[in-house]
């Protein structure tokens, strides 16, 4: 082309694609990809594109579409050098810069990211999961609306599962997903409008991608090599962070997903895993949330009741992990319902026992219904495990109220029990129920502090604890006495004292002792006989073995070390002597060994309680009968009776009173200042009340009663008897009932005179609950409630009638009447 002067002039070409024509921040773009993607990104080129980007920020949203372009573009070429050095442009853009304008900008960054997530090639993948964990560690100013992260969720979830072939590549895998999936919790969890994140429907990727990585499923895990995370360590990272992050709207959401994980996978058995992962919960989680999870737990366990015994334990054992954390901060208020949910699961435990033990006794296959029984008594160890740890780990104020709570669950025969039905589980049942709920009592009790033994020992839990100390039944003795030294026992000195045994020097024991207070004598007063009343009726139980006699023997001496002034002194003298006499008299026809193992026992409380009260004669009394009983009747002493193959003599030698105590001399001995040894020669008797009607016995009045039904019933309806002249003078004769009835009065005035007021009490207000008992029985029969206008209930045939009475046909009292 020529200009006008004839000279030649270079010729324009007016394209698109010219260089100079082109936008800059494309051209800046297209200037940090080098020819050789080997020689990576152009530093100087990219400083320029940085520059451009901070000082024209409204250009941010086209330099990332056209990154994005590009990207896209290379990832179907397979270009992937080019790939990293757009990945590595985009994070450093985002890192420098930081404005309003950036926002459109990220949009294009994840939707790069999301490209590289998509493809197949595990390095891209890993790249573009780098770049995400590095967005995900910006903090923005302002938060975004319309952001949503849920195919992050998915992608990452996905790679966390990934079962690539080489196993370097699926650990490196795997590891960014966890990355990923923890830069998702990092961006989210701090952002309000990102709530959505904790839905069901992202927990459910999100919590069992991590479990999967935390667990070993496939043996050993891989040695991680040099520079290479550990995908378990990673996992339990990321799970503690975001249990850490979670509000209280948010904890069931965060723990259900463990439990279905732990379902699907069969991990209740065995449940190290699922131990595990719930010390991480509670200890990741904040203290006033523990509640929470413990609910969760419990409302498992309740629907999976019927799960095989070894999952069912793996749960209780979980919740005992989960109690025992929770414990030590706030629970909130599951405290009673957790023990009613395990004592419904305890009962339930029984019932399958149970029916395990009818079946196998009429099936023929006895392997397999023992190894289910057994199987079901793991589950109620872990059960009683639970309760015991539980409430021993509660504050004294807690711990007196769990007490309470679990002894009001204990069946007593007699007593209504609301919550165990005994009809159902029969006798076995029922002795099964209350040898774990007294096993739990033992752990609750155990280190149980109270400054007062009227809250440590209230009526409402004495009372069937002592009922339960009637039972024919060597055991549950056992346990109820192990509650008391366990409430009664408040310096430690029960390790002391164990073993019954004639103790030479009681003060190299170096027992601690404080002075009693007010209100221990005062509950000693109004409960002490009824605790030597149980110890009396104790002694002479026909199956008692060592263990019981030990156990009677730390009784004993710990309420002579607690709860002991003057006066109990004196009564504790009299039981041990109404002891001796019992055994020497022997009207129940006791087995020998019995009546050889109360004189033990005895002598053993006699020896330490002379030494406690340091005094000189009475010391010196005790240790010439214990020496005596060494020489001539070694059986009557603790060290021999209770020893294997011990002789044991046909009768007691009653005619040797040196071998026996003597109450003259005991009164003798404590007859100085401070004690009351007149009482001693007022024998004890055992307060009469209705309490054996709690247990499976029967009380003298049942047995009389009885015997007059029988009589009576086996009697003709008329009996003619013969009037003869003998039998005129015997009804005429009294002179020997007036005799009997002078000597009646005569005890009577003197048991007045001499007794202990609280012992008179006691007799006096057994026999006026009785006759309350009697009274409210007859008013029961006799009275009956008028008529009303809205009908009389009949119950005929099982159907309910109601019979409506007019009011005319009313009768009323005469001053009801105007």
């Amino acid at each position: 082309m020529r200009n006008v002067c004839g000279t030649d002039v270079p010729t324009l070409r007016v394209c698109g694609c010219c260089g100079p024509l082109r936008p800059r921040y494309k051209r800046l773009v297209d200037n940090i990809f080098p020819e050789d993607p080997k020689d990576g990104l152009s530093k100087s080129d990219m400083e320029k594109l940085t520059f451009y980007a901070v000082s024209a920020p409204e250009k941010l949203d086209r330099i990332g579409a056209y990154l994005a372009e590009r990207l896209s573009r290379d990832v179907v070429r397979h270009r992937y050098g080019n790939v990293v050095i757009a990945m590595e442009a985009l994070d450093q853009l985002l890192m420098a810069c930081h404005s309003q304008s950036i926002k459109p900008f990220v949009e294009s960054f994840l939707h790069m990211v999301a490209k590289l997530l998509e493809s197949r090639e595990p390095d891209l993948q890993v790249l573009g999961t780098n770049s995400f964990v590095k967005f995900a560690n910006i903090e923005e100013d302002t938060p975004s609306y319309h952001r949503r992260y849920d195919f992050f969720v998915s992608q990452f979830s996905a790679m966390c599962h990934s079962t690539h072939e080489d196993t370097e590549t699926r650990t490196r895998i795997r590891v960014a997903g966890i990355k990923g999936l923890q830069g998702v919790v990092r961006k989210t969890v701090n952002d309000e409008l990102q709530a959505i994140i904790w839905e069901p429907q992202h927990m459910d990727k999100l919590i069992p991608s991590m479990l999967f990585n935390m667990q070993d499923i496939s043996g050993p895990a891989p040695t991680p090599q040099d520079g290479e995370e550990n995908p378990a360590a990673l996992a339990e990272s990321c799970f503690r962070e975001l249990l850490g992050r979670a509000a209280y709207g948010n904890m069931n959401n965060a723990v259900r997903p463990v439990l279905v994980h732990l379902d699907n996978h069969h991990l209740w058995d065995p449940n190290e895993f699922a131990v595990s992962c719930f010390r991480i919960i509670m200890y990741s989680i904040q203290a006033q949330h523990s509640h929470h999870v413990i609910q969760q737990v419990l409302n498992h366990l309740d629907t999976h009741n019927k799960n095989t015994p070894r999952a069912r334990a793996g749960i209780v054992q979980v919740l005992l992990e989960t109690v025992a954390i929770a414990a030590k901060g706030s629970v909130g208020p599951t405290v009673l319902e957790v023990f009613n949910t395990l004592l419904k699961h305890l009962r339930m435990s029984v019932d399958f026992e149970l029916g395990e033990s009818s079946r196998r006794n009429s099936s023929t296959s006895v392997s397999s219904g023992r190894g289910k029984e057994s199987e079901e008594r793991i589950v109620q160890n872990a059960i009683i495990q639970t309760i015991g740890f539980f409430g021993g780990n509660l504050p004294d104020y807690q711990r007196a109220e769990v007490m309470m709570f679990i002894m009001g669950k204990v069946p007593v025969y007699g007593t209504p029990c609301h919550t165990l039905d005994t009809v159902k589980i029969g006798h076995q049942g029922t002795k099964r129920i209350q040898t774990m709920l007294l096993s739990s009592l033992i752990m609750v009790t155990s280190g149980f502090k109270s400054k007062s033994m009227a809250a440590a020992l209230p009526s409402p839990f004495l009372d069937p604890l002592f009922s339960i100390s009637l039972m024919e039944d060597s055991e549950l003795r056992q346990l109820v006495f192990e509650i008391l030294h366990n409430i009664i026992d408040r310096h430690d000195n029960r390790a002391k004292l164990r073993g019954i045994r004639i103790i030479p020097n009681v003060a190299a024991l170096k027992i601690k002792r404080e002075k009693i207070s007010k209100q221990d004598v005062a509950f000693m007063k109004k409960h002490g006989q009824q605790l030597y009343r149980h110890i009396y009726l104790g002694c002479k139980e026909e199956d008692n073995v060592h263990k019981n006699f030990e156990l009677l023997f730390t009784t004993l001496a710990i309420l002579t070390i607690e709860l002991a002034n003057e006066e109990v002194v004196i009564d504790l003298i009299r039981l041990s002597i109404a002891l001796q006499d019992m055994a020497l008299a022997n009207e129940e026809n006791m087995p020998m060994f019995i009546r050889c193992g109360i004189m033990a026992l005895v002598a053993a409380y006699l020896n330490f309680l002379s030494q406690m009260i340091a005094n000189p004669p009475f010391c010196q009394h005790v240790s010439k009968v214990i020496e005596l009983r060494s020489m001539d009747a070694q059986h009557l002493l603790p060290e021999h009776i209770f020893r294997d193959k011990c002789p044991i003599p046909e009768s007691l030698d009653k005619e040797d009173r040196l071998l026996y105590f003597q109450t003259a001399d005991m009164a003798e001995c404590l007859a100085g200042p401070g004690y009351n040894a007149e009482r001693l020669s007022v024998p004890y008797v055992p307060q009469v009340t209705d309490e054996d009607r709690l247990t499976r016995r029967k009380s003298f009045v049942d047995t009389i009663s009885l015997q007059v039904d029988i009589v009576s019933n086996c009697l003709p309806d008329k009996v003619a008897e013969e009037i003869t002249f003998e039998t005129l003078k015997k009804a005429i004769d009294t002179t020997g009932l007036e005799e009997q009835e002078r000597e009646k009065r005569r005890q009577v005035m003197e048991k007045f005179q001499k007794a202990p007021f609280e012992e008179i009490a006691a007799h006096c207000e057994s026999k006026a609950n009785m006759l309350h008992d009697r009274l409210a029985k007859i008013f029961e029969l006799t009275i009956r409630p008028p008529p009303s206008p809205s009908g009389v209930v009949s119950i005929s045939s099982g159907h309910t009638q109601h019979q409506s009475v007019p009011v005319y046909e009313m009768k009323f009292p005469d001053l009801c009447v105007y």
